[in-house]
């Protein structure tokens, strides 16, 4: 069945539309995930949430065929949102662990290739990936990036600055660190507004609520 979504938020946003919107960050708590000790505390209260915004930074390549591996990795849970960072912490069991459980929902934009980026630092089977653009262009939305369906569902703007900064710093800045924070926060809010909207196609939904949404 084809969710029906309301034309307000079908419609195609410009550039000087978003840009005349209010600035939106996160402004909850975040905490960096940049020894073994925090990493683990990290999963921990991870695996203890049903909805997470997920979302990766790379530092950019300026080499053509050159690609970067993903430096840092947001999840963003219910009251605190997490940026382990990879070169301090390498990619390991315990994120793999979050990535592939089937019961918890990471929801972000493009997440199947953060998630295949990854995938070559530590080989693991992910499960419960909503990626919000493929469920955008399901429903048809003219919008389909993290920072237009932020603008359509919320009517806030959501910065760019730092995004082509250098992610793989020992210690980032706190402008990297609001960024960071923000996109993995949206990427969940997108999500649970879809969800409340009842927009969620069954097929992005994780196997164990298809039912209930039958």
């Amino acid at each position: 069945v084809m969710a029906m979504i309301p034309d307000q938020y079908r419609r195609k946003i410009s550039k000087d539309e978003i840009n005349a919107l209010p600035i939106r960050r996160y402004e909850g708590e975040v905490r960096l995930g940049r020894t073994p000790e925090e990493l683990e505390a990290a999963v921990d209260a991870l695996a203890r949430e049903t909805v997470l915004g997920f979302d990766t930074e790379t530092k950019p390549t300026f080499r053509k065929g050159k690609v970067n591996a993903p430096a840092l990795v947001q999840f963003a849970a219910a009251e605190v949102v997490f940026l382990i960072q990879l070169g301090r912490v390498p990619m390991g069991e315990g994120i793999a662990s979050i990535l592939g459980d089937a019961g918890i929902v990471k929801a972000g934009v493009s997440i199947v290739d953060d998630v295949r980026e990854l995938q070559k630092q530590y080989p693991f089977q992910s499960a419960g990936l909503v990626d919000l653009g493929d469920v955008a262009r399901a429903l048809r939305m003219e919008t389909q990036g993290l920072r237009n369906l932020a603008a359509n569902f919320f009517g806030w703007r959501i910065s760019k600055g730092p995004q082509c900064s250098n992610w793989s710093l020992a210690e980032l800045t706190p402008r990297q660190v609001a960024y960071a924070a923000t996109d993995a926060w949206i990427g969940r809010e997108v999500y649970l507004k879809m969800r409340e909207l009842d927009l969620l196609p069954r097929s992005f939904l994780p196997l164990e609520q298809r039912h209930s949404h039958a």
